[in-house]
């Protein structure tokens, strides 16, 4: 099911900590939802699974209002909220149960649910454990559980692998991408790394406002700019090396990175390459041309460029 945003807004007294936000989540979409403390993500993930309603805006899923269908919406979204609210005192089976049967699941059906979301999130050694005895890892592990009990069209996941370990991190990122083919995924998460690995595509929020959309490829272009180099060219002299590759016709700037070992940093005019005709020119010279390293812009910077402003 698709999920459409339009000027979505949510005040809080006078501070508005959503700012007439708009976007789209399509089915078979997994949408990384970043940004700093304080930004809104989560209030706008607790507007889209109807946990509080916006100030001003609309939200529409499956071209269904949410002021409209509420009821009949809030059946196809699994939600697991940042703080993950169990109950500790419950054996993890009677828990999903539980659960189960809230989300009206037919109660012939629930034994061999519980059985499948015991299976795909790892719980089986400690299904007959209480939850309050389980570490925090397994505990996010059942709150994942629970959102998908019942077999949701959208998910909304707000850091659901943390206080997993890292083999943990990587089983649920592998589920999360399994469940992205089908779903409608819309995951919040502090690790960056985590984002490149499982989302297709990247929201950045600061503010209460949108200061970001697109693939985190598509992101370092707009951050670059341009295209930067590092290469090693060797049996050639420095400055003759400088010289060629200020000339050649795809390159704006050239500098040395390391004069003595003859390696440079060379920037393409904006949307040009100069990694062939660099190749070229060592071919032609007959240099050696041992690295020739395009100098990528980390997720991390972007993000702080974005969100320190």
């Amino acid at each position: 099911m698709d999920i459409r945003i339009e000027n979505l807004t949510k005040k809080f007294g006078g501070q508005r900590a959503v700012d007439s936000i708009s976007f789209e989540v399509r089915t078979g979409e997994i949408l990384g939802f970043l940004g700093p403390n304080g930004a809104g993500k989560t209030t706008t993930m607790r507007m889209i699974t109807n946990f509080i309603r916006p100030s001003e805006g609309n939200i529409e899923v499956g071209g269904k209002r949410m002021e409209d269908s509420s009821e009949d919406i809030k059946k196809h979204i699994g939600y697991l909220p940042e703080n993950n609210p169990l109950y500790h005192d419950m054996p993890v089976i009677d828990y999903l149960e539980f659960v189960a049967g809230l989300q009206g699941i037919p109660k012939q059906d629930i034994p061999a649910r519980v059985v499948e979301m015991i299976r795909i999130t790892g719980l089986n050694a400690e299904k007959h454990k209480k939850i309050g005895e389980l570490s925090r890892g397994f505990k996010q592990r059942v709150g994942l559980a629970q959102a998908m009990i019942h077999n949701p069209q959208i998910l909304i996941l707000d850091e659901p692998t943390s206080g997993l370990d890292p083999n943990q991190i990587v089983e649920i990122r592998k589920l999360i991408r399994e469940l992205g083919r089908e779903k409608t995924v819309i995951l919040s998460t502090h690790i960056l790394p985590e984002v490149e690995a499982t989302c297709d595509r990247i929201l950045i929020i600061n503010r209460g406002r949108i200061v970001a959309d697109g693939s985190a490829e598509n992101l370092r272009k707009q951050a670059s700019g341009q295209e930067i180099l590092k290469a090693r060219i060797e049996d050639g002299d420095p400055n003759a090396i400088f010289e060629a590759l200020q000339d050649l016709s795809s390159v704006s700037m050239v500098d040395f990175a390391d004069r003595q070992h003859n390696r440079f940093d060379i920037q393409s005019h904006p949307g040009s390459n100069s990694a062939k005709e660099v190749f070229q020119l060592c071919v032609k010279n007959k240099w050696i041309l041992t690295e020739l390293i395009p100098s990528e812009t980390k997720l991390e910077d972007i993000f702080r460029e974005l969100t320190t402003n």
